[in-house]
């Protein structure tokens, strides 16, 4: 018998309020008696800052030691000599200073508005704040996946201005960007390329939150640096690394009326220079369909399990991290019942096991140089088992035809390093490696049941600031030009090349444009793989053309802020250009697809942002975006009329300090957008009717946010089938005309609990 969410709830709720009373002693206060102390409050409520990262470090000896604030917000002062120091927290602007032994010190941290303080790393030369990154860099930060309790990517990204999320009941769910779709999204993990890509499209339900700490995006191409796949844009998502306390540990736990039981915990501990972590969890989804039919199921039963953990050795000039992670998934898809008393059934369980093993190394080396070097080595494993059910007796057999049982396994290499000069100083920088990608592909559905691609690339770019930083500190025009040669060997790849210029027209004014070519080579997916199920039928395309790209984007975003009141204002256009992009086609009578090129493909568009906050408190985010995509299947014919679509987003959240209760609401709106489809040589144009998403989360935390709280109601409008006319549906939709959009209105409750022990 099942037991009901609110039961599992109450359990997990008594779990772990035993856990945090038996580990209660491990959380050591500081005197705050000590001759010399810091205390760390907040500017606005005056209230202490209770876990702030610390860091001191010598100005002579160069040592650097980690601490966090007690309950009341204070850390020892202990250092022997003048030290910096540098005090940060979530949403918090970094405070940096200096301090003397036996030095007492107040410091007030500003409660971070615009983000401007924000670190990024996807695509720079060094680690860089986001205000002076010569790309427009998106970041969704740890607080913003917090407060939208998000468990995976496609519940983080669905509410994203300009990116579209769909759902395929085996497939999983897959991302539209700028209008090109996922096969041209270039997903990362720490810098490390994701493998796992099922026709073009990364399920987003199999990337788990549960270790992340933030995601960067960057939108449009990113070829020069990051090569294949990164025709819409690059998604790196950051993994939690613990840089600070002596002894951390995490537990969560996630349950939806739907069917959603997931559960997650984390350790990891610092001693000397060497830091480890061990993470893992086990997600659960029972499967949902709008009429409950108990067999097949519209959103399939899936169950997972997870595990990844590193090792970092880390001084002042140089780290080396190595990390591992497992994940395993058992998705359910029971078939329609057969016989004149539908007494059997076709049942296929669908397997994917992922790991990957992978070592990353940075080197500070005099006169501003770096050097980073990483690798790693994934095995992506897709097993399908096809069972003879006999409901009668409840008894099954393995269906022993070669049709019904398959397993391809795609095995990646990858290795990459960058040399690089930053100095802020010096007007020219720059920036130089290599990328090495090998993938092979085995199994009875692959053509010739083996094949293999590798990608070389090497790739330079270029930072020039012909003036001198303005007083205010801001670059005030940088130009750099990138390339990267590239040989395929599949195909002949072309010369990759991209200019990017920012202009800092005054104090939080900027201005970017960036041009930049684009090539992706066709994966062995599209080339040799066969995916044959109950619901697909797709057939690999060994004759198709690698797709090549021009774009053109302007950004223009201001940002304000002033005592208690911040906003921004921010406002996009591109151009995307593609030649012989890859679309699905179906063959004879349209019950099996092929992918096929399509000669000239465009999408053209704008953005418009702006956000408003009054602090501490209240926080509002409004977008816009509209998207116009057309094609031709004619190389000398011109193309048709641009097909439009519009969305809006809004997000707002208020927090109440005391309490410590935050009231989040997300709200998205996509109209009538169109799908591009290619069926006997000819366009065809199919559209998805408008609807609307809301989700109203609450969160509140205790003990001083050792234990948070959050309760949600998920698509309140009701969301579930969106009528859809003339696309190829068949493949990726709900069929019947309609596209899967969510499981309906749910109601969910996630429960954290977190300790740290430090000197």
């Amino acid at each position: 018998m099942r037991k009901s969410p609110f039961s599992l709830l109450f359990g997990h709720l008594v779990y772990l309020l035993v856990y945090s009373f038996l580990f209660v002693g491990t959380i050591n206060g500081q005197d705050l008696h000590q001759q010399a102390f810091i205390r760390v409050i907040d500017q606005n409520t005056l209230e202490p800052v209770a876990f702030a990262h610390v860091c001191f470090e010598g100005m002579k000896s160069g040592s650097p030691r980690y601490a966090l604030t007690s309950l009341e917000g204070t850390v020892a002062n202990e250092v022997k000599e003048i030290s910096k120091i540098a005090v940060s927290y979530v949403g918090y602007s970094t405070f940096k200073d200096t301090i003397l032994p036996g030095q007492s010190l107040d410091v007030k941290l500003r409660l971070q508005a615009l983000n401007m303080d924000e670190v990024v790393v996807t695509a720079q030369y060094t680690p860089e704040r986001i205000d002076k990154s010569i790309y427009k860099v998106e970041v969704i930060n740890a607080r913003q996946i917090e407060q939208k309790a998000a468990t995976n990517m496609a519940e983080l990204l669905k509410d994203q201005s300009n990116m579209q999320v769909s759902q395929d009941g085996v497939l999983g769910t897959s991302l539209r960007i700028q209008g090109l779709s996922g096969e041209n999204v270039k997903f990362l993990m720490d810098g490390v390329p994701m493998i796992g890509r099922m026709n073009g499209n990364f399920d987003l339900n199999q990337i788990n939150l549960y270790n992340v700490d933030h995601v960067e995006v960057i939108e449009g191409p990113m070829s020069v640096i990051y090569g294949s796949n990164a025709l819409a844009g690059v998604i790196n998502i950051i993994t939690k690394e613990n840089k600070s306390s002596l002894f951390n540990a995490m537990a969560n736990t996630y349950l939806e009326s739907v069917g959603v039981y997931n559960f997650d915990g984390s350790v990891s501990f610092n001693k000397n220079k060497n830091g480890f972590a061990l993470d893992g969890g086990r997600n659960f989804f029972g499967g949902y369909s709008p009429v409950d039919t108990s067999r097949s199921q519209t959103f399939k039963p899936r169950r997972q399990y997870f595990l990844d953990g590193y090792y970092t050795f880390t001084t002042r000039t140089f780290k080396l991290k190595l990390g591992a992670d497992y994940f395993n998934e058992l998705l359910v898809d029971k078939g329609p019942l057969l016989g004149p008393y539908n007494e059997t059934a076709f049942d296929n369980n669908f397997t994917t096991i992922r790991y990957s093993v992978r070592a990353e190394t940075s080197l500070q080396l005099p006169h501003s140089r770096f050097l980073n070097l990483l690798a790693s080595w994934s095995v992506y494993n897709r097993i399908r088992q096809t069972f003879f059910k006999d409901l009668t007796t409840l008894n099954e057999n393995i269906v022993p035809e070669s049709w019904a049982q398959d397993t391809t396994t795609i095995n990646s290499i990858v290795a990459r390093g960058t040399f690089a000069k930053s100095n802020p100083d010096k007007k020219f920088n720059y920036q130089l490696g290599f990328d090495i990608s090998y993938e092979s592909g085995t199994g009875e559905k692959i053509s010739g049941n083996r094949q293999e691609a590798g990608d070389y690339a090497g790739f330079l770019s270029v930072k020039y600031d012909p003036f001198k930083p303005g007083p205010d500190g801001r670059e005030i025009l940088s130009i750099q030009p990138g390339l990267r040669v590239i040989y395929n060997t599949k195909y002949n790849a072309p010369l990759v090349y991209a200019l990017s210029v920012k202009w800092g027209i005054t104090e939080g004014l900027n201005l970017r444009f960036s041009w930049s070519r684009g090539f992706r080579a066709p994966a062995l997916k599209e080339l040799y793989l066969n995916f044959v199920d109950v619901n697909h039928d797709v057939k690999g395309n060994p004759n198709l053309k690698a797709e090549q790209s021009n774009n053109f984007s302007l950004n223009l975003n201001y940002s304000h802020e002033k005592k208690k009141l911040a906003w921004t204002a921010d406002i996009t256009g591109f151009f995307n250009l593609i030649d012989n992009v890859i679309l699905l086609a179906p063959i004879g009578n349209n019950l099996e697809y092929t992918y096929v090129n399509l000669s000239k493909y465009e999408t053209t568009g704008v953005q418009a942002s702006a956000s408003f906050n009054l602090l501490p408190s209240f926080k509002v985010q409004l977008g816009l975006a509209e998207t116009g995509v057309t094609g031709t299947a004619d190389p000398n014919a011109s193309f048709e009329s641009l097909k439009w679509s519009t969305e809006l987003t809004a997000v707002t959240s208020y927090r109440f300090i005391k309490p410590e209760i935050t009231l989040s609401l997300f709200y998205k709106y996509s109209g009538r957008a169109p799908q591009l489809a290619f069926d006997d040589k000819k366009l065809v144009w199919g559209w998805v009717d408008p609807y609307p998403m809301m989700d109203f989360t609450a969160s509140k935390g205790f003990w001083n946010n050792r234990i948070r709280f959050s309760l949600s109601v998920k698509n309140i409008f009701n969301t579930i089938t969106i009528p859809s006319t003339g696309s190829a549906d068949g493949v990726h939709g709900g069929g019947d005309g309609g596209m899967n959009i969510s499981w309906g209105r749910t109601f969910f409750t996630k429960l954290s609990f977190q300790i740290n022990k430090y000197k």
